[in-house]
């Protein structure tokens, strides 16, 4: 068998395959999340990756599907394609992997609307697939329509990178701490009025953003600090209570709670807006609160600000929960269905070309 190429015998031992990995942007954090901190477990397991950014020409297009005929799969990355693209990538491919962590099938600038030329695509990248894995059991709902072959897959991270020494918190203050992207600040900013009423209520109470965008509040004092991957953990780990709002669409209840994550791993409790998966990962009164208007957000804050033993409680409870959501839980979830996905081929190959 040539080298490079992946073997199963018959005691189920792997030896080597090769995946084309095609992202549309591999700088960003969905892909850093879901592809990117599973490099060195595919690695270690065998599994060879090769990960390209999807190019602006047709053209250039064209070239790199052909060089999917090279490759024992093909990992596509959130990217709809348009009626060419499909074509070709389904004619080099041996076969084809599509994951998903977002309502891709929805704007999210009007998520009240149907989108036909979103659905359009979304249900031919869908139906293209062998295999499709979604970020939840929402995302999942919908890839079934058009694809049975569908794996529910979570966001997971490094628990254990959020446990940090960030100094000692012994200012008197309490920090709640929304980390997020610019464009999601807005889910933040509309639960500003049960911001102020807290800030109004209680003087030690600091609000932590950490994105690269801010606003401003009248009755709380703000903490600006620009999101680094080098920091992060460390400014959550200094923190008191995470925020996780959100707005109650079909866009939204495709989110995949990655912050909610990131803050039971930082142990802090959550106050969080039961949208989708949001519901599942704080479990109320345990973790954290769930919170579905501003008279309950200012309720919940409330109740975590005033007791430092509920807010140690519900931070031992979330740390346990997101056990689960580990790197080394996740990444044998992945491997699984990238294995069982592509092993038909392999095998069959094998056959062909003995030693």
């Amino acid at each position: 068998m040539p080298p490079g190429r992946r073997c199963y015998r018959a005691d189920r031992k792997l030896c080597e395959m090769k995946l084309l990995v095609i992202s549309n942007n591999p700088g960003r954090a969905s892909f850093r999340q879901r592809i990117g901190v599973y490099m060195g477990t595919m690695r270690r397991a065998g599994i060879g990756c090769e990960v390209v950014k999807l190019p602006a020409g047709s053209l250039a297009r064209l070239t790199l599907f052909k060089q999917a005929a090279n490759f024992d799969g093909i990992l596509l990355h959130k990217k709809k394609l348009n009626f060419f693209d499909s074509r070709r990538l389904r004619r080099y491919s041996k076969k084809i992997i599509y994951d998903f962590d977002d309502a891709v099938m929805c704007s999210p600038k009007a998520p009240q609307r149907r989108s036909f030329l979103r659905l359009r695509a979304f249900r031919r990248t869908v139906k293209l697939a062998d295999m499709v894995i979604a970020g939840n059991k929402y995302l999942a709902e919908h890839a079934l329509r058009f694809n049975p072959h569908v794996e529910v897959l979570p966001t997971g991270l490094d628990t254990t990178a959020y446990r940090v020494d960030a100094g000692p918190k012994n200012d008197g203050r309490i920090r709640l701490v929304w980390i997020g992207s610019g464009s999601t600040l807005k889910y933040l900013a509309e639960i500003k009025p049960a911001l102020e009423e807290v800030g109004s209520r209680f003087e030690n109470v600091i609000l932590r953003i950490i994105c690269d965008d801010f606003f401003e509040l009248q009755n709380m004092p703000l903490e600006k600090q620009r999101w680094s991957e080098a920091t992060q953990a460390i400014d959550l780990a200094a923190s008191d209570i995470g925020l996780a709002p959100l707005p109650d669409n079909r866009f939204t209840r495709g989110k995949c709670g990655f912050k909610i994550l990131q803050y039971a791993s930082a142990g802090l409790p959550v106050v969080a807006s039961p949208v989708g998966v949001n519901a599942e990962y704080v479990n109320d009164s345990i973790t954290g609160f769930h919170a579905t208007s501003i008279p309950q957000w200012i309720e919940s804050i409330s109740r975590l600000t005033k007791s430092e033993e509920l807010r140690k409680n519900m931070s031992l409870a979330a740390r346990r929960q997101v056990q689960k959501f580990d790197l080394s839980a996740v990444g044998k979830g992945l491997l699984n269905i990238i294995e069982n996905c592509i092993a038909q081929n392999i095998q069959t190959k094998s056959a062909q070309n003995p030693k």
